[in-house]
């Protein structure tokens, strides 16, 4: 594997903290670049072997205009990501056949609240081709604007772990 790159959108800096621990983790294996959202190139570069995409679940999905609006009017400090989220970078993805790929979201763990950015995140990623190196993944906050509960962040460095281990596998599973 030549390179991972984690993208995330963030709004209280609870998803871009997972996000960090995940890179954390994936650092273990492979070399790694976290970036923004707003910041992440148009198209990862064809040294990126693992893309990991990312974002906070509102209204039982990815973020959209309104509820990024919302957010905003919640936040008592700016939010991380101002612009665009990972549903409208998505969509201007272009497709890339075999790029492997894995999907996380932040949500409220209780009460269990129904829908996952990260079910989203994943489903668009397959439909341009991509391969599901492991299922997507929810890391838990207290409260809409956080805190992280407790063992999200190395629950997240595990994972990114896992995740490097998983890519390093050559595809098709070989041996």
């Amino acid at each position: 594997m030549t390179r991972a790159l984690v993208v995330f959108e963030s709004m209280y800096g609870n998803t871009e903290a997972i996000a960090r621990a995940i890179a954390d983790g994936l650092a273990t294996g492979v070399p790694v670049d976290v970036v923004e959202v707003g910041a992440a190139p148009s198209t990862p570069g064809d040294d990126v072997d693992l893309l990991v995409v990312g974002g906070p679940t509102h209204a039982f999905g990815m973020t959209r205009a309104s509820t990024r609006r919302d957010a905003a009017t919640k936040a008592e400090g700016a939010l991380v990501s101002r612009g665009p989220g990972v549903r409208e970078w998505l969509a201007a993805l272009p497709a890339r056949p075999g790029l492997r790929a894995a999907a996380f979201d932040t949500r409220v763990g209780h009460p269990r609240v129904p829908g996952s950015a990260a079910r989203a995140i994943r489903r668009r990623l397959r439909r341009g081709g991509a391969i599901a190196v492991d299922g997507p993944h929810s890391f838990y906050v207290e409260g809409t604007d956080g805190p992280l509960s407790p063992g999200e962040l190395e629950r997240a460095r595990a994972w990114g772990t896992a995740l490097a281990a998983a890519a390093a596998v050559p595809a098709g599973g070989g041996s």
